[in-house]
């Protein structure tokens, strides 16, 4: 079984349609250069389908790509590539990390996400893809969301979908926010320029304005986790300091 709106595996064809509970999350986007009609609904704002041949159809410079690309091993390295040349999208793949055509995903993109479980798509009439004896049938492997684009990995970090995220590539302003100062040290600055013991609420406050918080969905969580890990105690309810010993 393979990933992909208009699907063909050597010696076999079949539709697969991306399920909303993927694309909503992530989208919207503007081009899906892999799509499929008819449709149940559209994965993006223009579709190509398998006779407009997307693969060499001008995707426009800006424009974000939804690519949910034909699972053909000796075919989807040819669009990971395209993708990867564009710089802007997320494509939804098998997570086959140790074959040739998965190397231009470690080589162009810039984050991933290890979906939590494997996906049930849909056939062109909106119900869900069955077997040959009719119980419903998953992708038959382990799906990744793999981003093109710093944009596109925020994205992919902040979409709440259930998996691993993974980041490849860093823009320069995350790597000297990573150099110049740690959570912990971040932490231990609002204490000392308070002159003393913090609420959790200032903590929040203060750090919530930080360059390293910026953009990230989890950041409290990180700051609690940082206050737990040494170097701080609790000196009240809610209320750190740095640690005397």
């Amino acid at each position: 079984m393979t990933l992909g709106s208009h699907q063909r595996t050597i010696g076999a064809s079949q539709v697969h349609i991306t399920p909303r509970w993927v694309l909503d999350p992530l989208g919207p986007f503007d081009l899906d250069p892999c799509g499929n009609d008819p449709r149940p609904w559209d994965c993006a704002a223009v579709t190509l389908t398998e006779a407009d041949d997307g693969l060499t159809a001008d995707w426009g410079r800006l424009t974000r790509i939804w690519l949910n690309p034909p699972f053909h091993r000796y075919q989807v390295g040819r669009w990971i590539g395209r993708i990867a040349d564009h710089g802007r999208g997320v494509a939804l793949l098998h997570a086959r990390t140790e074959t040739d055509w998965f190397k231009r995903v470690w080589a162009g993109a810039t984050a991933l996400l290890f979906l939590g479980r494997r996906i049930i798509f849909h056939k062109p009439d909106g119900s869900l893809q069955t077997t040959a004896k009719g119980k419903v049938a998953n992708s038959g492997a382990p799906p990744v969301l793999c981003a093109f684009g710093f944009d596109d990995a925020g994205v992919l970090a902040e979409c709440g979908l259930d998996g691993a995220f993974v980041p490849l590539r860093f823009p320069r302003s995350v790597v000297i926010v990573a150099l110049d100062e740690s959570w912990r040290e971040a932490i231990a600055r609002v204490i000392r320029d308070a002159d003393g013991p913090v609420t959790l609420a200032d903590l929040y406050r203060a750090i919530g304005g930080h360059a390293k918080a910026r953009g990230k969905r989890h950041w409290r969580e990180k700051v609690r986790q940082t206050l737990n890990r040494g170097g701080f105690e609790r000196v009240g309810r809610g209320l750190y300091a740095e640690a005397t010993a």
